[in-house]
């Protein structure tokens, strides 16, 4: 029987996601015999690997799921939807569906972007929105939606009438759209769920560190999303993203650093990015693109990056 839809390197990416929730409840359950230093670390090594898997196992998985079974894939989802705290199915409409469809477009005659996660959205005069505003506004505005589906309960966590951005970007032929509404349902009952077990261990932990670690990975994800775009031209396809091509960082977070290979070819296996980069951008010569010497996380450190959105402003800044 086939397991792997591609790869059996996939299975590093299960491993991680079977990791996680055992050492959150390991975490969790030590809190009340642990000094506060602990207590800190523990939150630190929370907000890690949410964000870790926020930016890199899930985010690959909404890309290409690791199963040759569409059950097993269903199963995959909740458990990444239980890490993440929030649907994998959501994330894959809205990410899959709207940002790699309009790929961090600018401010339209209409006022506002396409891409409803474009760090242009809240900027002004054709810039990108600071950065805080981006990361911390981004972040709140997550956490609301989250708290939001805490109280679904009450209809099962169904996508309701309400939620228009999802209705829309749902697939619009049946079976398939309901399929899709109801993996929705089932991650948002397994994400609420394990937050009420980690209420059950110790409603104190989840208060004080895993609410505030879960933030704090929030932001981390928004930070990394920013910098994969700041300064890159939304409008060539060739240089709409930034990439960063340090061995050590892709090896560990699977090609991550490829993202302007994964927006020419989102559908691309993360194993095959440094063959899109060979077939798609290693000829373009000296057209201008961004390739950062620090990975997205670190973008602030990048003080020398060009600002090719500025290009038919005629600014030179």
């Amino acid at each position: 029987m086939r397991i792997w839809k591609h790869t059996p390197k996939d299975a590093l990416l299960l491993g991680y996601s079977l990791a996680q929730p055992a050492l959150t409840v390991w975490v969790a359950t030590r809190w009340d015999s642990s000094p506060a230093w602990a207590g800190v670390g523990g939150g630190v090594l929370v907000a890690v690997m949410t964000a870790y898997n926020i930016i890199v196992v899930s985010h690959l998985f909404t890309h290409v799921p690791w199963f040759a079974s569409a059950r097993l894939n269903a199963v995959g989802s909740l458990l990444n939807s239980a890490n993440i705290g929030q649907s994998v199915q959501a994330y894959h409409l809205t990410h899959v569906r709207n940002h790699h469809r309009f790929n961090n477009d600018p401010v339209g005659e209409d006022g506002t972007t396409r891409d409803t996660s474009s760090t242009y959205r809240d900027g002004r005069d054709g810039e990108h929105a600071p950065l805080g505003r981006y990361i911390v506004l981004g972040a709140l505005d997550t956490l609301a939606d989250r708290v939001r589906e805490v109280l679904m309960v009450r209809r099962l966590w169904r996508v309701g009438p309400g939620e228009r951005k999802l209705l829309s970007l749902a697939h619009k032929r049946e079976p398939r759209r309901t399929h899709e509404l109801r993996q929705v349902q089932a991650d948002r009952a397994a994400h609420c769920l394990a937050l009420a077990g980690l209420v059950w261990i110790s409603w104190q932990w989840t208060l004080l560190v895993y609410l505030p670690a879960f933030f704090v990975a929030l932001v981390l994800v928004n930070i990394q999303n920013y910098f994969r775009h700041y300064g890159a031209d939304p409008s060539d396809r060739l240089a709409d993203s930034v990439s960063y091509y340090g061995t050590f960082y892709n090896l560990i977070a699977f090609n991550d650093g490829y993202h302007q290979e994964h927006h020419l070819s989102p559908a691309s296996h993360w194993s095959q990015l440094p063959d899109v980069r060979e077939r798609r951008l290693d000829g373009v010569g000296s057209r201008p693109r961004i390739i950062s010497p620090v990975p997205a996380m670190l973008g602030f450190l990048h003080r020398r990056r060009p600002l090719l959105h500025r290009r038919e402003a005629g600014s030179t800044r």
